[in-house]
């Protein structure tokens, strides 16, 4: 008998768990919706993890600098990379000499890596140049895990929902780093909590 309340216990504190992390999963604030071309594809944003850089993000995407820029450069298995506001709107000057080199009118941010968070699928982590602080609007998804990555970038939030969308986005040229001629794109961008 006291294996079966054990058990019944265990099974309700799982039951709690769960909820209180797909609550606190879900919090509309930090929930980023990307509509593909086949869906929508739901994000979590963590600001314990990268506070300055999750904030960059809902701005740009509350100004609406994320609607139609290109996946530019995804490679298969690795990521997929979009968010070049500068040069990736693909209804208003898409240049595809330039596009994964430009960022927005907004500062670029000082890194916020972190020793707990790892690269791996679903991930999402901002893009930068050389220099640790250069991040500014370009981010990526994972298809896989990257441990190479770990503590070089910073790791902004996980796809909750949607990866097989992810994993449908046009792939690049192996050859070319994967660069990709006539890209998928991002067609609109919202934060849940402003239906």
């Amino acid at each position: 008998m006291k294996f079966w309340k054990l058990a019944s216990a265990l099974a309700a504190f799982a039951v709690f768990f769960s909820a209180s992390v797909a609550a606190e999963a879900a919090d509309p604030e930090n929930t980023m919706i990307i509509t593909l071309k086949d869906g929508d594809v739901t994000i979590a944003l963590d600001p314990k993890l990268a506070p300055k850089h999750v904030a960059q993000i809902k701005k740009l995407v509350r100004e609406g600098a994320y609607d139609n820029v290109a996946f530019h450069r995804v490679i298969d298995g690795f990521m997929a990379q979009t968010g070049d506001v500068q040069y990736g709107d693909m209804k208003d000057g898409y240049d595809s000499g330039a596009v994964g080199t430009g960022g927005s009118e907004l500062p670029d941010l000082p890194a916020e890596f972190s020793k707990r968070a790892r690269f791996t699928r679903g991930v999402v982590g901002m893009a930068r140049a050389q220099s640790p602080d250069s991040a500014n609007s370009q981010f990526f998804i994972m298809f896989g895990p990257a441990p190479s990555l770990d503590g070089q970038y910073t790791i902004v939030g996980k796809v909750e929902s949607g990866m097989e969308l992810v994993d449908a986005i046009k792939k690049g040229d192996e050859a070319q780093n994967g660069v990709v001629s006539e890209p998928d794109r991002m067609i609109k961008v919202r934060i849940a909590a402003d239906k």
